[in-house]
């Protein structure tokens, strides 16, 4: 067998040997390599797209057993992709992200009508509404494909929507023939990317194709949940540091007028508190004993809002917008207050 097989080694043409070498050595010069198909794309397209490709990526087109030869002298880790070799194959190399090398071979894709005998990629529709067609044997010809036509306003005109092949069916004539004509044109023609390996690693095609504004979404909500918890759990990070010491400041500050705590920062709120409380308590006070309170006190309350403000049978208007904001009760005043109330 070991004779077998050297014998058909040597007589192996130099062309293919070279073949095999320039594949091998496109392996290790390129940190990436892609697997194509290239099924249906006319030749001048695909020269088209090797010029746009210039810079960016080398196709290498040769048949299938050259690139699994190729292959097989390869490392291990780049024999894998030689499952995905298979019907009209070309190479890509390059130096890019496969992700990025997705993204262009994706944008590059024409659009371009189905010929006859040609699985169709997805479903066909035909909208309702006028054609550019004049009237004539069109008619017929689009009756005779499935597609409810007639004639409008002088025009050709389609009925109803219609969807008339399904994605998997295959297309015939008649019907490729009228999709031409329609200027419909369902197929995405370009490179097909199966799979690219890059150190390591293989990429298909499925795992390349991302939803790039999705993918912002999802991170922008995951920046926000995590700041959320960073907040929530009171974890000190650079982004939540200065609202963290905000709302502890602001916690700390409610703790010490809560608990009365005499300090500079708060003895204005707690004098005010300590002057409500007097002015309440004197009022009931008073209520039950004229004299239970002094005359100090006594004009305190009388110049204090009155804590139920009763409606006044004729208030005059002009009294009515003569009324003015009383001015909050100064320190002095406050504390003069707490002395006729305790002194």
């Amino acid at each position: 067998m070991t004779t077998e097989l050297a014998h058909q080694s040597i007589h192996i043409p130099k062309w293919k040997k070279d073949e095999i070498e320039d594949i091998k050595n496109l392996l290790t010069t390129h940190s990436s390599v892609g697997i194509v198909g290239v099924h249906g794309i006319p030749s001048s397209q695909l020269q088209v797209m090797r010029k746009n490709l210039r810079g960016l990526a080398d196709i290498k087109m040769c048949r299938n057993s050259l690139i699994d030869r190729a292959l097989d002298e390869s490392s291990e880790d780049i024999k894998k992709i030689g499952k995905y070799v298979e019907d009209q194959t070309a190479l890509l190399f390059t130096n890019e992200n496969p992700f990025k090398l997705y993204k262009i071979l994706d944008k590059g894709k024409t659009q371009a009508p189905i010929k006859a005998g040609a699985v169709s990629p997805k479903d066909i529709v035909i909208e309702k509404g006028p054609t550019s067609f004049p009237p004539g044997p069109i008619v017929g010809e689009l009756t005779g494909a499935g597609i409810p036509a007639g004639i409008e306003g002088g025009k050709v005109v389609i009925r109803e929507t219609k969807t008339v092949a399904k994605k998997g069916d295959v297309v015939d004539a008649k019907l490729a023939s009228i999709l031409a004509r329609l200027n419909i044109r369902p197929v995405d023609l370009g490179l097909e990317l199966r799979a690219v390996y890059e150190n390591g690693m293989i990429y298909e095609s499925k795992l390349l194709s991302v939803d790039e504004a999705q993918y912002i979404a999802n991170l922008t909500t995951a920046v926000q949940r995590a700041f959320n918890l960073s907040i929530n759990s009171a974890y000190p990070a650079k982004p939540t540091i200065s609202i963290l010491l905000t709302k502890a400041a602001s916690q700390s500050r409610n703790l010490a007028i809560n608990a009365e705590l005499i300090i500079p920062d708060i003895i204005d709120v707690l004098l005010s508190k300590a002057n409500a409380q007097m002015i309440s308590l004197a009022r009931v006070a008073s209520g039950k004993d004229a004299n239970a309170i002094g005359d100090k006190l006594k004009e305190k309350l009388a110049s204090a809002p009155s804590a139920e403000k009763k409606p006044e049978v004729a208030a005059a208007p002009a009294e009515a917008k003569a009324e003015k904001k009383k001015e909050e009760p100064k320190e002095t005043e406050i504390a003069a207050g707490l002395g006729s109330l305790f002194g």
